[in-house]
């Protein structure tokens, strides 16, 4: 039983409060409207657990379509204690960790035998099996089949060179007759042959990232023209060179760049923007001291953020404000195109991409909700954004509604009770709060932060999974950083 609290429904209109809600195993059982007349104790009083919230919010459990784990090492039980820290109850792994161990630990979790967010289990084309790359048509049917049957939820595809259009124009086919969701981050290497609206009429469920879009709206060519010398392996050319694109394509409100957006709006794509994971490139010096880091970064984490030509995404070496400058004029652009598709009617489904360039687990969901309200999302489609939508997204391929993502009778109880109202203010759901004056005393507070996350059911003390990965980064460090440390130390430990 929760008592009083207010609810953000979590369909992007609906607030209403103040209620009790009745939980019964793991589903919303009872949402009763609070008569201002009733007596203090209320119906029902046969509670096994009772959290007196009066006063507080409710929303959906936040639920991120674009997630990784292991990310310089870091074991697994990391990543989720900090996502149900931030009232993130459901993660799309695109890939999680390999196919059998994300397997294992999303049924772990239905069982809820470990501390962990519902799971959905995405992998790229030829993971898990033993019949090699997927490099012909035939193979890439073999292994969606395979896929089907070993516990694979959908699939991500890249953009790399060992398999092509046809290999996934066969992908999506073949997904779509089992029930298996797709998403694609159209890297570079794939232009030639395929950008986001091409990958739309195939079918593609979703288009994470900015990668492909842009290269749907040049005036003319597959490709933006690159500097003499660049080469897509050098880390730091590679992303100096996105934000140019730029220079070359239709503009905003043009026939073309509306002709787009209808066009992936009546292929029901769901777009994907991942702004949080791409801010360094925009103001490097301000991700990499997030207040956060020093106490919540492992330090094997933080190793491979640093700036390296070998390590993926730390690309921030020779960083100039030139740079800065060409990334900040690219966002205005990317937010633009969201908040148009979003205009349009089209979904707008929220993810992290957390554990490169300095953007932690849970932390980075706060930190997409704002940028979504940047892109000019209501704080509440916001919400919507990063909860029912990706809910369905991932929904969609077998048909029918989710039974999680938003504060429904009958739906899962997968909640985030948080005491600040956030639409007011998101920064109020960081681990870390914010400040506030106080009127009273005249003195600065930190407030705010998470305080239970229910996850099918079962609640958890927000701070006191914030403590144990705190005492998890400390225990790190006193081992002498990195050393010692097993990345697999997760889901039994």
């Amino acid at each position: 039983m929760i008592r009083g609290v207010n609810v953000i429904v979590g369909t992007g209109g609906k607030v209403v409060g103040p209620v009790d809600i009745v939980v019964k195993r793991n589903r919303i059982a009872e949402i009763i409207p609070i008569d201002p007349n009733a007596p203090k104790k209320r119906h029902p009083r046969d509670a096994d657990h009772e959290i007196d919230a009066t006063g507080m919010w409710v929303m959906p459990g936040l639920v991120d379509e674009h997630v990784h784990t292991g990310t310089g090492n870091t074991p697994r039980t990391y990543a989720y204690k900090l996502w149900l820290a931030h009232g993130v109850t459901t993660v799309r792994g695109v890939t999680l960790a390999a196919n059998a161990d994300a397997v294992r630990d999303r049924e772990a979790s239905e069982r809820n035998e470990i501390v962990a967010p519902r799971i959905v289990n995405y992998q790229t084309p030829g993971n898990g099996w033993e019949d090699g790359q997927v490099d012909s048509p035939d193979k890439a049917a073999a292994w969606v089949a395979w896929a089907a049957a070993n516990g694979v939820d959908g699939i991500k595809f890249f953009g790399d060179r060992v398999y092509g259009r046809a290999e996934i124009e066969v992908m999506i086919a073949e997904a779509g007759k089992r029930g298996l969701g797709t998403t694609m981050h159209h890297s570079p290497p794939i232009y030639p042959q395929l950008n986001a609206v091409e990958s739309g009429r195939l079918g593609l469920g979703t288009v994470t990232h900015f990668y492909g879009h842009f290269e749907s709206l040049l005036k003319e060519g597959r490709e933006h023209p690159k500097p003499p010398g660049y080469d897509y392996r050098n880390e730091a050319a590679r992303w100096r060179g996105v934000a140019t694109v730029i220079e070359y394509t239709h503009q905003p409100g043009s026939p073309q760049w509306k002709a787009y957006l209808e066009e992936q709006l009546s292929n029901n794509v769901t777009f994907g923007p991942t702004f949080g994971v791409y801010l360094a490139g925009r103001d490097l010096h301000r991700v990499r001291g997030l207040e956060w880091h020093p106490r919540f970064a492992l330090p094997s984490i933080w190793d491979f953020w640093e700036p390296s030509p070998q390590a993926h995404g730390s690309f921030y070496y020779d960083w100039t404000s030139e740079d800065e400058a060409s990334w900040k004029r690219f966002y205005q652009q990317y937010l633009q195109l969201i908040h148009d598709y979003k205009e349009l009617g089209g979904r707008i489904a929220g993810g992290t991409d957390p554990g490169f360039i300095y953007n932690l687990y849970g932390f980075a969901n706060i930190t997409e909700l704002e940028m979504l309200r940047e892109a000019g999302l209501s704080a509440l489609e916001a919400i919507e954004a990063m909860s029912g939508n990706v809910a369905q997204t991932i929904a969609d391929p077998r048909g029918g509604k989710p039974d999680y993502g938003t504060v429904e009778v009958g739906k899962s109880a997968d909640l985030a009770i948080v005491p600040y109202n956030p639409l007011e203010d998101l920064k109020t759901l960081y681990g870390t709060g914010t400040a506030r004056l106080d009127a009273e005393s005249g003195d600065i507070k930190r407030i705010g932060g998470v305080q239970w996350t229910i996850r099918n059911g079962v609640v958890y003390d927000a701070k006191k999974l914030l403590a144990d990965v705190a005492d998890m980064v400390k225990a790190q460090k006193e081992a002498g950083a990195c050393r010692d440390i097993d990345p697999d130390w997760s889901t039994y430990g």
